[in-house]
């Protein structure tokens, strides 16, 4: 899996950075995405980026206020206009219902897919699908905020050719079902067990997606062991008082908590405008956790 940060700003779009939005590339034979948060011009920036919004479906809103939320009436109507046929559904805190339903009300807009709109009013397991399984949880952030944590499924382990060809077993549409861990007969006559011939299987990657928060004890269960977390970063350390107050993090807090619960990369999001030169933010995170980046608009991270 991989993101894209689609907008890395807080609260209201700059010239550097436009408002929160981010996909996550599943990479499956699909080549599906979703999306998590749609604030205001998010379709705009998916155009310079390689992210297809027909391939988009599923959309996961964190909370309820506008530089997370705004831009989704206009891409829902972007995915309809560019002939999307796959369901869409939609993951979200009380109300994102009714303000889809008004948008598209009022500006006449017919989509062209069946649109789910799953309002969620309790934590745990989300879903457990055929590609990863989804488990949120509540936030501290004055409305409803949501996390979400994503545990991709783990994968067969690989044919091991070299002990394949030590066994003398000859090319042929069997090493299919050898890979299969079945039980083959060779033309030979022999019967070999694939499961012999397989190598461990590759644990999934995990990644945990934060909505905006202050610290809180919540979070912890959401990050433990994950590959990627991505926090808000709001404030630097010197302000950490406003972050409070405002119901924010500061890149301290959130490389502590990566450090706490043994997560394995951490990328900063939700930069105050204030911040002009993100380095202060980085600089104060690596100081507890090294494996430490500041997304930018347009970032790519493998996870």
């Amino acid at each position: 899996m991989k993101l894209t940060f689609l907008g890395t700003g807080a609260g209201v779009p700059s010239k550097e950075r436009n408002v929160t939005s981010i996909v996550l590339h599943l990479m499956n034979k699909e080549n599906n995405m979703w999306l998590f948060d749609c604030g205001e011009a998010t379709q705009h920036q998916i155009l310079h980026s390689s992210v297809k919004i027909t391939k988009i479906n599923k959309i996961f809103i964190t909370h309820t206020h506008g530089d997370h939320l705004y831009g989704l009436p206009g891409l829902l109507s972007s995915r309809s206009f560019q002939g999307a046929t796959t369901p869409l559904t939609i993951y979200a805190p009380k109300g994102v219902s009714a303000f889809i339903e008004s948008a598209l009300s009022v500006s006449q807009t017919f989509l062209t897919y069946s649109l789910e709109v799953l309002e969620v009013n309790e934590t745990g397991v989300l879903f457990n699908g055929e590609d990863a399984k989804v488990t949120v949880g509540t936030l501290d952030h004055g409305v409803l905020s949501l996390g979400f944590r994503v545990e991709q499924r783990d994968t067969p382990g690989s044919l091991l050719m070299d002990k394949v060809t030590k066994a003398g077993i000859p090319s042929g549409p069997h090493l299919k079902e050898l890979k299969s861990a079945r039980e083959v007969t060779l033309p030979d006559g022999r019967t070999v067990n694939g499961k012999e011939f397989i190598g461990p299987p590759q644990k999934g990657k995990s990644v945990t997606i934060l909505g905006d928060t202050r610290h809180t004890k919540n979070l912890f269960p959401l990050a433990s062991d994950v590959d990627t977390l991505v926090h808000e970063s709001t404030f630097a350390k010197s302000e950490e008082a406003l972050a409070q107050a405002y119901f924010h993090s500061t890149a301290s807090q959130a490389a502590a908590l990566a450090k706490e619960a043994g997560v394995r990369q951490l990328i900063l999001t939700h930069i105050s405008p204030r911040y002009q030169d993100s380095h202060i933010l980085a600089e104060e995170a690596r100081a507890l956790f090294p494996n430490t980046y500041v997304a930018s608009d347009f970032s790519t991270f493998l996870i």
